[in-house]
């Protein structure tokens, strides 16, 4: 069965999807609106339709699909508005500014009886599937700390991003990314609590970073961090276990795992400090340990649209579902609100 669809925005991350889905069968482009000419001419010299308007691609009886690529607060009137016309909807994330605006195009999907999902894609990162598959193997021992962080230091790039009033900041701009890595690595684990913080190094108007720590009912304690004004990374995850340690460095997946072999240590050689001494810190002896390499997990994000096109044909399951991104976004809103009052939040 073949598919088209039609994009509403073109900025950098439609030109993204554009590129993607030319190396997908059974689904192409029909055509593009953006309200920004210079956007509409970039569409127009690369050989793609552009509609005369939002209602002109609305109308447009060939497409089934519309994507949502433009700023996060066109997203809730685009989303109703496409699905009340017959189409199914992807949309760009976050998917709304807020939990009752995704409550509102839940609302309308269930009404039009129209499929409506959010371009999660950071479910197919490598180190992500990586750390995943650390932890449900189990070769950590028994996990009590997960730390995930994405470091820059560039501040916000200068556009819409912003700009409250468009949805911007990093809760919502990456937050929403690790936070549903997050949730996706302890299934069904409930959130008890979330104590966050957020900074404004280059940016008033928006968070232009946060941390936060959250804690989970089966003991994990877990730091999400975001930063644009890092000039040094920290590691991209860091995970601890009763018996290891796993670091992956980077999107490249540099990284290890260090584990304990079971060995009873005596005799340790104390590391001598200018101030004193300390054994409890002294490294471990290399009997002690071994180091084993990353289980890397290869991926492919064009299985985002092979799925898409096999719910819309009643073949599979949505891969994204709602009641996640539900999850999500309240949790970013007890972020926002654990910062705004410098109070430990109860979430689940």
């Amino acid at each position: 069965m073949e598919h088209k669809i039609a994009f509403v925005g073109f900025g950098g991350m439609a030109g993204w999807h554009y590129r993607k889905l030319q190396t997908i069968e059974h689904i192409t482009v029909a055509g593009i609106w953006d309200i920004k000419k210079e956007r509409r001419d970039a569409a127009s010299e690369l050989g793609i339709h552009v509609y005369q308007s939002m209602e002109d691609l609305l109308v447009d009886p060939s497409t089934d699909l519309v994507l949502l690529a433009a700023p996060n607060d066109v997203h809730k009137p685009a989303a109703i508005a496409a699905m009340e016309a017959g189409k199914n909807v992807i949309s760009e994330k976050p998917v709304t500014l807020n939990s009752a605006e995704l409550r509102e195009i839940i609302h309308v999907s269930q009404r039009t009886g129209r499929f409506f999902t959010v371009h999660q894609n950071r479910r197919w990162d490598e180190d992500y599937l990586t750390i995943k598959k650390i932890l449900d193997e189990g070769r950590l021992g028994e996990v009590f700390r997960l730390e995930s962080r994405v470091h820059g230091s560039r501040g916000i790039p200068g556009d819409w991003r912003q700009e409250k009033i468009h949805g911007g900041g990093m809760i919502l701009d990456w937050g929403v990314h690790l936070l549903d890595q997050l949730l996706l690595l302890f299934p069904d684990v409930a959130v008890e609590s979330v104590c966050a913080s957020v900074t404004h190094v280059t940016n008033q108007m928006v968070d232009d970073g946060f941390t936060a720590e959250i804690g989970f009912a089966n003991g994990v304690r877990s730091l999400v961090e975001v930063g644009t004004s890092h000039f040094i990374s920290l590691p991209r995850w860091f995970a601890l276990g009763a018996d290891g340690t796993a670091v992956i460095e980077d999107w490249n997946l540099k990284g290890r795992i260090v584990k304990a072999v079971g060995v009873n240590e005596k005799d340790v050689v104390p590391v001598i400090t200018a101030a004193g001494l300390t054994k409890t810190m002294a490294p471990r002896r290399a009997d002690t340990i071994y180091t084993e390499e990353l289980p890397k997990v290869e991926s492919d994000v064009r299985d985002f649209y092979r799925n898409v096109m096999a719910v819309l044909e009643g073949r599979e399951e949505s891969l994204i579902r709602l009641t996640q991104v539900m999850r999500v976004m309240k949790l970013m809103e007890a972020i926002i609100e654990s910062a705004e009052t410098g109070r430990v939040v109860k979430f689940e």
